[in-house]
């Protein structure tokens, strides 16, 4: 008897051909008019432009960016043979000990003057799974009370691999699934997806911080990033999901919590009002902070039950003191409540003051010329809020008014760098925040062209830049500038190649290459002053200073560019002011598409 089935017709693999090739990818060699590729990243994955597989190319890719992160942890780490605090690295690994040696009620209480735990309860679960796997091969590293400040070379290793795994399960796979997705909404080839995958995952700044420095920033990142492929994706409740992730794992996540919040409302508002969307969306955020706290708070009342002497130990935050209404200690939810405030209170730093060493934002610049010191921190703080508002309102304004996903990445980085530079208790690592939605803007329509890989690469070099102080401290001079040339080269950017800003290179304006040539060789100058003469005795932090003031000047420049170029994608300045502007001849996208397919 015949069968009736046909097999499927399978889906031949886009090859990526010389007609099929983006523009800012290649140039026409003049000795031989063939095409050739524009700056070296293109060079080194040309031979995969045509129809090689991704199953062969991408994990290529992977082990080749994964070989430098393990390469930079061989260096030293924050805090290395540094008593009696050290550094990052021994603060992530005390964390290790309290989740596992401690009851869950106890996490946030136990000892704060040595590296309490200040990070929402996600980074907890964090710590504690690693630090569960971590005593299971040598109890020694977390034994609570007899460990500190302990520096074993094998320890080491545990501790660099459990980064580079936190961050292949969470951050690599959500950079691959970003630049897929938005590859495929502007028609891109996986070639030109690749392409940009290195540059990020290369990305000097974020590599030398968690692989060198020691933190687990990426996996934070990752979550980000998961929300953005998810507002790619038109699936808002997982974004919801992604991002509170984040949040629950480093409160610095807040610094694009107002472009998400405002490009939600907008989808909810914009074209009609979407009651449904809107609950929803509201539902899933609230779950899933319930989620993730649930555990501690839950654990917290468990405990309670078991000792009624446990609640009288905890001693109750200024924020639970504070509160207007008075709370019996004996009640059954006075656990719960005594948990989130100290987790609040531990979480929100507000008490360490405005600064936290030498950061490149526009306070550390007033606190060189005028010192912060002498002012109370509540007046610091409102002035803060209120400058971090006016520097994000009209990036929240535009994207709620236009709420289109393309824009999403560009609403982030603005609201990102205005957070960097005017919020309260501002780390220089924190950098990386703005940096990362600037960096996956390579994908992005005209992203590896010659004006948007300008200022993509100047940004992050100017971003790594200022972490040189921070990185000189911890001995990792070396790796900052091997990470930073390779980056630099792979791009074709200064100060490796100045292609992009001879006079010959006609698509760069004229002031945006002055304005970058003299940022760099500012950097370049400093490098030699710093290396080679000495600071004045009175002055020991003279080459820091002007390092957080240049750093800040370039920043702020970073934050009224991507703000602009918001308002110039979004439509607005065509729409209300009746501006022509003429987006096509620069290689973005065109105004009238826009319109068009916001009209369907």
């Amino acid at each position: 008897m015949l069968s009736n089935h046909r097999s499927r017709k399978k889906k031949k693999a886009a090859v990526t051909t010389q007609s099929t090739i983006a523009q800012s990818l290649v140039i026409i060699d003049p000795k031989t008019t063939e095409l050739a590729p524009a700056f070296p990243l293109v060079s080194f994955l040309w031979p995969a432009r045509t129809s090689t597989s991704q199953w062969i190319v991408l994990p290529l890719i992977l082990m080749v960016v994964g070989l430098f992160r393990w390469a930079v942890g061989i260096w030293g780490y924050s805090g290395y043979r540094n008593p009696p605090m050290y550094g990052d690295f021994e603060a992530q690994r005390h964390w290790m000990e309290i989740t596992t040696q401690l009851p869950i009620s106890k996490w946030y209480f136990y000892d704060l003057q040595y590296w309490g735990l200040d990070y929402p309860p996600l980074t907890a679960y964090h710590s504690w799974l690693f630090g569960t796997i971590g005593f299971w091969i040598e109890p020694r590293w977390f034994t609570l009370g007899t460990s500190r400040g302990v520096e074993e070379q094998l320890l080491k290793v545990y501790m660099r691999a459990t980064v580079l795994i936190s961050e292949y399960v969470s951050y690599v796979p959500a950079a691959i699934l970003f630049n897929r997705k938005i590859a495929k909404l502007r028609g891109a080839s996986a070639w030109e997806s690749d392409i940009v995958l290195v540059a990020v995952l290369l990305q000097p700044a974020t590599i030398l911080i968690d692989h060198a420095h020691f933190q687990y920033n990426t996996v934070m990142l990752g979550l980000v990033l998961a929300s953005m492929n998810s507002i790619l994706a038109n699936r808002y409740l997982w974004s919801c999901f992604f991002f509170v992730g984040a949040l629950c794992f480093k409160q610095m996540a807040l610094y694009f919590a107002p472009a998400v919040f405002a490009y939600l409302v907008g989808i909810c508002l914009i074209p009609r009002p979407n009651v449904l969307r809107f609950v929803t969306v509201s539902l899933v955020t609230i779950l899933s902070f319930a989620v993730i706290f649930g555990p501690l708070l839950l654990g917290s009342l468990y405990e309670s039950t078991k000792d009624s002497k446990l609640v009288d130990i905890l001693e109750p935050p200024p924020t639970l003191r504070s509160l207007p209404l008075q709370i019996n200690p004996k009640s059954w939810y006075y656990p719960l409540v005594l948990q989130l405030t100290q987790s609040i209170y531990r979480i929100f730093p507000f008490a360490r003051g405005i600064l936290e060493d030498k950061v490149a934002n526009f306070w550390g610049c007033v606190h060189t010329i005028h010192k912060l010191n002498f002012y109370p921190t509540p007046m610091l703080q409102r002035f803060s809020m209120l400058a971090t508002l006016i520097s994000i309102l009209p990036t929240c304004m535009t994207i709620s008014l236009f709420p289109r996903k393309e824009l999403v990445p560009w609403a982030m980085a603005s609201s990102a760098w205005g957070f960097f530079l005017f919020s309260f208790q501002v780390h220089e690592k924190s950098v990386l925040l703005p940096l990362l939605p600037m960096t996956v803007l390579l994908g992005t329509e005209g992203g590896l062209g010659t004006e948007m890989r300008a200022w993509i690469g100047w940004a992050n070099t100017l971003g790594v830049w200022t972490l040189f102080p921070l990185l000189k401290r911890d001995e990792l001079r070396v790796p900052y500038a091997v990470l930073t040339l390779l980056w630099t080269y792979l791009l074709g950017l200064p100060p490796v190649s100045w292609s992009l800003y001879t006079p010959r290179q006609t698509e760069l304006a004229a002031p945006t290459k002055l304005l970058h040539l003299t940022f760099y060789m500012a950097m370049l100058v400093w490098h030699v002053l710093e290396a080679f003469v000495a600071p004045p005795a009175g002055k020991p932090d003279l080459w820091v200073v002007i390092n957080t003031l240049i750093g800040a000047a370039g920043f702020g420049i970073c934050l009224l560019w991507c703000s602009w170029q918001l308002i110039l994608r979004s439509g607005l300045m065509e729409d209300y002011f009746g501006v022509r502007i003429r987006l096509e001849k620069l290689g973005k996208v065109d105004i009238k598409e826009q319109k068009i397919s916001k009209s369907q």
